[in-house]
C-alpha cells in the first residue's frame, strides 16, 4: 500500500498537446474501404514473429497471450526516454485513401502513419484492459508509393500489446493481398437488458467477422460500439422506442437486425442512494497505518455520510475479493468492534461501503465468471460486515462489459437500497467513450455518486476543450462539466480532492477552493475563469481521500466542506 495512496505517474502534464490531437481523431468517422481492397500490411497478425517490423532499441517482442486473433501479438514495453515505436513501410498507389486499424491492449497505445504526401495521421487510446480497436483513414499523395505505419506507447507507462493490424485499401503490390472481408450478417439475439427513465440498455450475440456494431433508435444510427451491448442514453421517460443493431468491419455494414421495442421508465431525479441525503460528503477509512491517524470507524467525523472501507483485498479466484481487518496496524481493532461501529454509523443515518482497487489493487473482471465471482465475493462481504455497498476504485483497468456484468448481478443480489460508488482517476472521464465512463452510464439506473479524484493527475482538458492544472477552481468544475454533460444525472457527481498536502503526492486545495467550485457548479457564484452552461443545484457533493489524513490535520476538511455541502440549495 503506497503511503499516500499515490496514483501512478502518468507525465500528463507533458501529454496535454498529445490528448488534445487525439481526442479530435477519436471521434472522426471512418468509411468502409471498398470490395476491391486489400491489406496491404505485411505480418499483420505477427504469426511470423517480427519479420517485417522493426521496434526501437529492442522494445518488441512477440507473446503466444494475450492475442486477438490467431496464436501471436506484438508486446512492445516503454523504458526510459524510448517510447518503444514499431513501424512497417507499406507499398502504396497514389492518390488512394487507406483505412488504417489495429487491435490493442495494455498501457498507452499510438497508432499512426507517416509519409503519406497529404496528412500524416494517429489515434490513441489510454490503458485499456481488454482489447480495442483503434481506426483512422488517410490519403496518399500524386508520387506516393510506400508510407510507414507505425504503433508505440508512452514513456514510463506498462507494455502495450497489437494484433491484426491492417492497412486496406487499393493493392499497393507489397502487401499479403489479404482479401478484404465479407459483409457479416446481421445480428441476432436482440434484446432489452434493463432501462431507466432517460436510457435503454441493449445486448445482442456475437456476429463472425464483425469487427463492431452501429446500434440505431427508431431508424438513425446513434451510436456505434465494438461489444455486443450498448447504453442509449440521452431517452425521454415513459416513451416507447424501437432499436436496431447492424454487424460491420472494413467491407461494409450488415443489414439491420429485426427491432425490439424498450419503453423508459418514469421520471426520477437519478441515481441510487436509498435514505442518502440530497448532497452528500464520502470519505476513505483506511484499514491500515501509513502514517495518518489511525481510526475506528467510531472516530470518524459525524460530517461523513459515506464511509468508503479501503481496501478489499483481491483473491485467487478471478474476480473475487474478500476483506481482512488489519487488527494489528490499526492498535487491535476487533472484527467484532469493526461490525459493531458499522452498525451504529448506520443507525445514525450513515452509509458503510467497502472499496475495491486502490493504486495497487489488482483486481480484474474480465470475464462473465469473473464478473460472476466478484457479485458474489462482494455480496457475502455485505452479509458479513454489514456494508451497505460498494465503491469501484480501480486504477489499472477497467472492463466495462463484464464490469456491468458484475455490478448488475450485484444489485440483483443486494436489492434496490444498494449504494455504489465510483473513484475514477480524471484521464478515465475525459470521454464517454472511456471504459470508466462507459460503465458509469450503463449503470446509472443503479450510481449513487462518481467521485472523480482530482489529484496526482497533471493538466487535463475541460468540457470548453480548453486545457486546465490541477489545483483550481476552474479544473474542478470544468472537468465535472465533462460528466454533467456527458449523461450522468447531477446527483451522481461529486468532486474528490485530498484532504491535506500529505494525503496525495499534487491536486491539494484548501476547502475554500473545494467549496468554490461547489458553489460554481450549483449557484454560478464564486467561479473562475470557466463558466458552466447551467447551474447543477442536485450536485451530489465531495469526498475526500481519507478521514485518517483530514483527522492528522484537525478535520480541517470535514468540519468546512462538511458545512458547505450541507447548506448547498
Amino acid at each position: 500500500m503506497d503511503p499516500v495512496r499515490r496514483r501512478r505517474g502518468r507525465r500528463l502534464g507533458s501529454l496535454t498537446g498529445a490528448v488534445t490531437a487525439a481526442l479530435a481523431l477519436a471521434f472522426t468517422a471512418v468509411g468502409p474501404a471498398s470490395a476491391a481492397d486489400v491489406n496491404n500490411a505485411k505480418n499483420a497478425g505477427f504469426e511470423s514473429g517480427l519479420s517485417s517490423w522493426t521496434c526501437s532499441a529492442n522494445s518488441g517482442t512477440t507473446v503466444a497471450s494475450p492475442a486477438h486473433a490467431g496464436s501471436a501479438a506484438l508486446k512492445a514495453t516503454p523504458a526510459g526516454q524510448d517510447n518503444a515505436r514499431c513501424s512497417q513501410s507499406v507499398a502504396v498507389k497514389p492518390n488512394s485513401t487507406y483505412t488504417l486499424s489495429a487491435w490493442v491492449q495494455g498501457g498507452y497505445s499510438y497508432l499512426g502513419v507517416t509519409g503519406t504526401g497529404t496528412t500524416d495521421v494517429s489515434t490513441w487510446t489510454p490503458d485499456s484492459a481488454s482489447w480495442k480497436q483503434l481506426k483512422t483513414t488517410f490519403s496518399t499523395g500524386s508520387s506516393t508509393t510506400s508510407v510507414t505505419v507505425y504503433t508505440h506507447g508512452w514513456y514510463g507507462q506498462a507494455a502495450y500489446y497489437v494484433d491484426d493490424l491492417s492497412v486496406f485499401g487499393p493493392d499497393g503490390g507489397g502487401g499479403d493481398g489479404n482479401p478484404d472481408p465479407t459483409v457479416p450478417s446481421a445480428p441476432a439475439g436482440l434484446s432489452v437488458s434493463g432501462t431507466t427513465p432517460n436510457s435503454a440498455s441493449l445486448a445482442w450475440n456475437t456476429v463472425s467477422g464483425a469487427t463492431g456494431y452501429n446500434v440505431y433508435r427508431d431508424g438513425t444510427k446513434v451510436t456505434a460500439v465494438t461489444g455486443t451491448s450498448a447504453t442509449v442514453t440521452g431517452l425521454a421517460a415513459s416513451t416507447s422506442y424501437s432499436f436496431q443493431v447492424t454487424a460491420t468491419n472494413a467491407a461494409g455494414e450488415s443489414a439491420k437486425s429485426a427491432a425490439v421495442t424498450a419503453r423508459t421508465t418514469a421520471p426520477d431525479d437519478g441515481g441510487n442512494g436509498g435514505d442518502l441525503p440530497k448532497h452528500a460528503v464520502t470519505g476513505y477509512w483506511q484499514n491500515f497505518n501509513n502514517g495518518a491517524t489511525v481510526q475506528k470507524i467510531s472516530d470518524v467525523p459525524s460530517a461523513y455520510d459515506i464511509i468508503a472501507v479501503a481496501f478489499a483485498d483481491a483473491t485467487t479466484t478471478p474476480g473475487a475479493v474478500t476483506f481482512n481487518l488489519d487488527s494489528a496496524g490499526l492498535g487491535g481493532y476487533t472484527v467484532d468492534q469493526f461490525k459493531a461501529d458499522v452498525r451504529a454509523k448506520q443507525a445514525a443515518g450513515k452509509k458503510v461501503i467497502i472499496s475495491v482497487g486502490g493504486e495497487k489493487g489488482t483486481v480484474s473482471v474480465n470475464s462473465s465468471a469473473s464478473a460472476t465471482n466478484f457479485a458474489s465475493s462482494v455480496h457475502s462481504l455485505m452479509q458479513e460486515y454489514g456494508f451497505d455497498g460498494v465503491d469501484i476504485d480501480l486504477e489499472n483497468g477497467l472492463n466495462p462489459t463484464y464490469m456491468t456484468q458484475a455490478l448488475r448481478a450485484l444489485s440483483a443480489k443486494a436489492g434496490p437500497a444498494m449504494i455504489l460508488t465510483m473513484a475514477p482517476q480524471t484521464i478515465d472521464m475525459q470521454s464517454t467513450q472511456g471504459g470508466y465512463f462507459q460503465t458509469a452510464l450503463n449503470v446509472k439506473d443503479i450510481l449513487t455518486v462518481v467521485n472523480m479524484q482530482y489529484y496526482n493527475s497533471g493538466t487535463m482538458l475541460g468540457c470548453d476543450g480548453k486545457v486546465y492544472a490541477q489545483g483550481t477552481v476552474d479544473f474542478l468544475t470544468a472537468l465535472a462539466c465533462i460528466q454533467l454533460e456527458g449523461g450522468l444525472a447531477p446527483s451522481q457527481v461529486g468532486l474528490g480532492l485530498p484532504a491535506s498536502t500529505r494525503a496525495a503526492g499534487g491536486g491539494y486545495v484548501s476547502p475554500s477552493v473545494v467549496n468554490a467550485a461547489l458553489d460554481c457548479l450549483t449557484k454560478a457564484t464564486n467561479c473562475g475563469s470557466f463558466k458552466p452552461p447551467r447551474t447543477y443545484p442536485d450536485l451530489r457533493g465531495a469526498m475526500t481521500w481519507s478521514t485518517n489524513w483530514d483527522a492528522t490535520a484537525g478535520n480541517a476538511w470535514s468540519n468546512a466542506v462538511g458545512a458547505h455541502v450541507d447548506a448547498l440549495p
